[in-house]
């Protein structure tokens, strides 16, 4: 198997932390490209995803799969036996896929927009809206607020055990960096769970 991805990118590195997880990065040739040289524009890369976006799975009979949480479904689909991720009890899984909308809604979606439309970087290929990437930065900050109140009382975010959810959650936290924002002061309880999952060896993969 084939993953292609960027390795500054969040979203790949929602798929390695999953697959580290699982025990199962070692199983997986990783790709990598230069988003701002074009790579993922090359008529190579669109035959294996139409919407030029990483990461992207190639499976070795060539079929290939787009999309984070569906990379990640297939592997927790296909590999049974290794931990875990999307949940264990139709509830659980119910509850990890909520978790899953509301951090890309409401976290990954507005962390997304304000990078691309405040640093310019993607600016040969779309026109940045600058206050709307403000405005997507105020949405992004909301959010940690939002987790920060809902881990008050928990270990992870949802349910008893570490879940693609925390997964999702950490790299988005990250991201936030290249929007110059962080967890708060006063967000106590969100460090505590950043510290915790942090030190997991999955999360420097």
């Amino acid at each position: 198997m084939k993953l292609f991805e960027t390795r500054t990118a969040p979203n790949p590195r929602r798929v390695r932390v999953f697959l580290a997880e699982k025990g199962l990065l070692d199983d997986v040739e990783i790709i990598q490209l230069d988003l701002q040289k074009g790579e993922n524009l090359t008529p190579e890369f669109v035959a294996r995803n139409p919407m030029k976006k990483v990461p992207v799975l190639e499976l070795d009979n060539g079929a290939c799969i787009a999309e984070t949480m569906a990379i990640c479904r297939y592997f927790e689909e296909a590999f049974p036996d290794s931990p875990p991720l999307l949940g264990r009890t139709p509830l659980e899984k119910a509850q990890v896929d909520q978790w899953l909308r509301w951090i890309d809604f409401y976290f990954m979606t507005p962390t997304g927009m304000a990078f691309q439309h405040t640093t310019g970087y993607f600016k040969d290929r779309m026109k940045p809206f600058p206050e709307w990437g403000e405005e997507c930065k105020v949405q992004a900050s909301k959010f940690l607020h939002f987790l920060n109140k809902q881990l008050a009382d928990r270990e992870f975010i949802c349910g008893d055990q570490f879940t693609a959810a925390d997964v999702n959650a950490l790299c988005t936290v990250d991201f936030n960096r290249v929007i110059s924002q962080r967890i708060q002061p006063d967000q106590t309880h969100l460090q505590a769970w950043y510290d915790r999952v942090s030190q997991r060896p999955s999360a420097k993969a």
